[in-house]
């Protein structure tokens, strides 16, 4: 294997060396610091589902309780495509690794402080306006977190193998959510169910403290990517880069915003609403056993999601996105029944098939495909837009739509499963219109280009 090859570099730029002891690096520099970040992230969503709704919403209904527990969930979806704007202006003129140390810093302090906030009982209405200015930190973060970490590693990876590379960013979202669930379940076991509603929900959040320092140092260890840099060195940077993708790549930011509503309200309800679906219709067993199915379909996850990655490098990002929402618009249904009646020793099978199949095959290749759509300049602005706006309407309000349309179907899913289908739809139009370089009629097009080309330098 050689040890070093060319990245791509803009039309009319030399290219850079990239080792391949290079790309590992920053693959687990990117894979590490996701990690931190959506541990922090999912802390939030766990507990919103388990514990936020006696602790700050202790005067209203249990099902007031979820709602209005989401709803502060939700928030932090909001801030996020603020997060992307400032990120992606900033990380497209000064670099993208600043960003990320940044990022990983504001998100380790309000997930620390979320850990601090007295409950209503103690300070009433304040605790939840704390709560939901800490949320709103949160967010921003996470707005800012995925796009560089994305960059990083698609932008050093080589051409045929960026949806691997792109990858191990969103491995850190099943590596945060095993981790945030496996601290939860085990503070949880060790302290029981009274110590653990009563303070011992903290300590995740005060554990955040510790591992964002594992994470700084890993990151900052890493350098943005030569394409990056030879652009920079050009003098070719955009003044206002988000303002230039909205006007020049409006197309390229709905398409990715559209990809982004299936595949998250699918993880939504699988790791988040499905906790408290449980609890309601089958006790705290079924609760106890949702828990223990995250923590099964997070850790498959880190496997099955590079793995499609892999794949959409040889038949393309758009065909598996396709059938992957065919698939979940189908068979959200039935998940739903069983949930209801099923055994809940099958529930890890059930799930697994939900999000290692369905979900990994459209998420694991979406850093490099949404990288796909916006030229150097204004990827990370363009990307990041896409991907927050789309994740408000669909990770963020899913768990508040979710426990609002069960509520108002009687207890009964059918609206939540009708709203899954139709964002199924809305991404698979957005599928068919973006640009797949790694689909087989794209490659096909590009090796006549070659073979053509070289005819005429040989003639």
């Amino acid at each position: 294997m050689p040890t070093s090859t060319t990245v791509t570099a803009p039309p009319g730029r030399p290219t850079a060396p990239t080792t391949n002891a290079t790309r590992r690096r920053v693959a687990l520099a990117s894979f590490v610091g996701t990690t931190v970040e959506y541990y922090d992230f999912y802390l939030y969503a766990t507990a919103s589902a388990l514990v936020f709704a006696p602790t700050f919403f202790p005067s209203v209904t249990p099902a007031v309780g979820v709602i209005a527990s989401f709803a502060t969930y939700g928030v932090g979806f909001v801030a996020r495509p603020l997060g992307g704007i400032i990120a992606g202006h900033l990380g497209d003129r000064i670099g993208r690794k600043k960003l990320l140390v940044a990022s990983l810093v504001l998100m380790g302090v309000a997930s620390t402080l979320i850990g601090v906030v007295p409950s209503a009982s103690s300070i009433g209405i304040w605790a939840v306006v704390a709560l939901v200015v800490l949320r709103l930190l949160q967010g921003l973060a996470a707005g800012a977190e995925w796009g560089g970490s994305a960059l990083l590693s698609v932008e050093h990876a080589p051409e045929r193998h960026r949806g691997l590379f792109g990858a191990f960013t969103q491995m850190g979202s099943a590596g945060g959510m095993l981790l945030a669930t496996g601290v939860f379940t085990l503070v949880r076991a060790v302290l029981g169910d009274e110590a653990f509603l009563a303070w011992g929900w903290r300590l995740p959040f005060l554990f955040s403290a510790v591992i964002v320092a594992v994470g700084l140092v890993i990151r900052l260890g890493v350098q943005d990517a030569p394409v990056f840099q030879e652009l920079r060195a050009s003098g070719r940077v955009e003044r206002f880069p988000v303002w230039a993708a909205i006007r020049q790549h409006p197309r390229s930011i709905l398409v990715t915003a559209g990809l982004r509503l299936v595949q998250p309200a699918l993880y939504s309800i699988l790791t988040t609403y499905s906790l408290t679906y449980l609890g309601s219709v089958r006790g705290p067993s079924g609760a106890s056993a949702g828990l223990q199915a995250v923590l099964i379909i997070s850790a498959v996850s880190l496997v099955s999601t590079p793995f499609w990655g892999w794949l959409s490098d040889r038949v393309g990002r758009r065909v598996l996105t396709i059938w992957s929402a065919v698939g979940i618009a189908v068979l959200i249904w039935p998940y739903f029944a069983f949930l209801d009646s099923g055994p809940l020793g099958l529930l890890p099978l059930v799930a697994l098939l939900g999000m290692c199949v369905f979900h990994d095959s459209i998420y694991g290749p979406q850093a490099a495909w949404f990288a796909e759509q916006f030229p150097t300049g204004r990827r990370y602005s363009g990307m990041s837009l896409g991907y927050q706006i789309g994740s408000i309407f669909s990770v963020g309000l899913t768990p508040l739509l979710a426990a609002v349309f069960v509520e108002v179907g009687g207890g009964s899913p059918w609206i939540l499963c009708g709203y899954v289908g139709v964002y199924a739809v809305l991404s698979i139009v957005a599928a068919v219109f973006a640009v797949d370089p790694a689909g087989r009629g794209s490659r096909r097009r590009a090796s006549r280009a070659s073979r053509a080309s070289r005819r005429q330098i040989s003639g």
